[in-house]
């Protein structure tokens, strides 16, 4: 083993490094691999936690999410950080986000069992809209005729709500605020 990996504070600053210009979450076996040799997961588990304690306090945070780890501004910073792009994030209609609850919910689910639930027909579209925005696939098919697909949730659906598993969803109270009113002729 290379002395570089008995050196904790230079571990720390290569994993912290990773994790700052990284665009997407890092799993651990991501952050291994920036060290040629076998890094312990233990040793990884406590570097991100003393990473995690040095950053508190400050306006960015390590967190973990369903794919792995990244540092993110935390919600109070929020407000000032969108001032810098003043676009409004997409938002999406009833029948859209009826039917992701459903599928975060209750998933994995076929399409037939998501209208049951919701009572009506879901629309082509409404599947392409979560397919596109990489917060649903098919993740199975049903052994009954037709072999229907079952949709459930990705991670990159829970690492966008912030989530490190479905358990961690918010009651569906508080998914109102992204919905708009359905216009009459939809």
């Amino acid at each position: 083993m290379q002395s570089s990996l008995h050196d904790r504070q230079h571990i720390q600053t290569i994993i912290e490094t990773a994790l700052l210009v990284s665009a997407e979450p890092l799993n651990l076996h991501d952050l291994k691999k920036l060290f040629a040799e076998e890094l312990r997961a233990e040793l990884l588990h406590e570097v991100l936690e003393a990473i995690q304690r040095a950053w508190q306090g400050k306006g960015l945070e390590l967190v973990k999410l369903a794919s792995g780890w990244r540092f993110r501004a935390r919600l109070e910073y929020q407000p000032y950080l969108e001032r810098l792009n003043p676009e409004k994030p997409p938002r999406y209609s009833r029948a859209v986000m009826e039917t992701l609850a459903i599928i975060a919910y209750k998933g994995p689910l076929t399409r037939g069992e998501i209208e049951e639930i919701r009572g009506v027909a879901v629309s082509t579209q409404i599947v392409k809209t979560l397919e596109e925005r990489n917060w649903i696939e098919v993740v199975g098919h049903r052994e009954t005729p037709g072999r229907p697909g079952l949709y459930a949730t990705t991670k990159a659906f829970l690492d966008d709500m912030g989530l490190k598993s479905r358990s961690e969803l918010p009651p569906l109270a508080e998914l109102g605020q992204l919905v708009v009113p359905e216009v009459a002729d939809q």
